[in-house]
């Protein structure tokens, strides 16, 4: 246990120092933008696109992490939305951002952090595989969903649109070229001069760390009252139901296809149970849903310390992790 903890414990003390840095006024929130921007647009494409660049493509390319982790998030994005719309009857909207936040990790700001220190190098792997998986399929689906409010006409040119300008979004998105630049260099054997090499190995050194001091800043001032029941809701279905449901899909597709490396499978596992995504209540402020889309936020990075730790304990004694 102390082992793990060594590991969990300094991750959430750099999202603490964050939170405690915009609680005291040392930063402000807009400085956390042009923080996220310089993450999402430079560090971690850097890390995917160093982690996918230097191997082998028979060892990036997983179908059976695809099908199981993509499978998962599908499942448990379309079972949220429908306990949510059929038995709480709420509205399309929330309905589909509930789903969203059942089934989208934040594999890049806590994920990468903590399956790196756990799994070494191939957590890189993992991440890149995840962001074709939340990129390509579960945030579009749930934007799209998220649209059948109002009337039928209007809803269906509002889906279009919605599903129009994200695709436009993805011909443009940093972590996306990233992924396919770095399948590129492995399907072709290519490698960068090595001045660029390191170049690139330095910036995405830095993505772990200030990713997990942006998070830690996203939470100051987000509340959970009166919204208890929802939230715990969503955080089960994210921090426990997600990753059950990607390790029986993993255990189920062993059967017919090639096993994967266990490393890669506990980063799987791991990734899943990662609380949602930091962006999850800005994609909800469109619709009006973004006090309690940040109190599941709020919960479930909370919770996951004690879950991901439990988690990890669990792989660690069933020998999936390195000792």
């Amino acid at each position: 246990m102390r082992q793990i903890l060594s590991v969990t414990i300094p991750v959430y003390l750099l999202i603490a120092v964050g939170w405690l840095a915009v609680r005291q006024g040392m930063f402000a929130k807009p400085d956390l933008r042009i923080l996220g921007k310089l993450v999402v647009s430079f560090c971690l494409p850097a890390l995917v696109f160093h982690a996918l660049s230097t191997r082998a493509i028979a060892d990036v390319l997983h179908p059976a992490y695809l099908l199981a982790y993509g499978g998962a998030s599908l499942l448990m994005q379309l079972g949220g939305l429908a306990w949510a719309r059929r038995v709480q009857r709420k509205p399309w909207s929330l309905s589909a951002l509930t789903g969203l936040g059942m089934s989208a990790s934040n594999s890049g700001f806590i994920g990468l952090p903590i399956v790196q220190a756990l799994v070494g190098p191939i957590a890189g792997v993992a991440l890149a595989l995840n962001m074709l998986v939340e990129n390509l399929v579960v945030i579009p689906l749930a934007l799209a969903l998220a649209e059948r409010d109002g009337e039928a006409a209007e809803v269906t040119q509002r889906w279009h649109n919605t599903l129009r300008q994200t695709l436009r979004g993805l011909l443009v998105n940093p972590l996306i070229l990233s992924i396919l630049a770095g399948l590129a260099f492995a399907l072709l054997g290519l490698r960068l001069p090595e001045p660029v090499a390191r170049a690139v190995q330095m910036a995405s050194a830095a993505a772990s760390p200030l990713a997990l001091f942006l998070i830690g800043g996203t939470l100051v001032g987000l509340k959970v009252r009166g919204m208890a029941a929802d939230v715990v809701l969503v955080v089960v279905g994210k921090l426990v139901l997600l990753p059950a449901t990607v390790a029986a899909l993993l255990w189920l597709l062993s059967w017919w296809l090639p096993p994967i490396d266990p490393l890669l499978q506990a980063s799987a596992l791991l990734m899943a149970a990662m609380p949602m995504m930091s962006v999850y209540p800005v994609l909800a402020q469109k619709h009006g849903h973004e006090v309690f889309c940040a109190a599941a936020l709020l919960a479930a990075t909370v919770a996951s310390f004690f879950t991901v730790s439990a988690l990890t304990g669990w792989l660690a004694a069933s020998g999936a992790l390195p000792g």
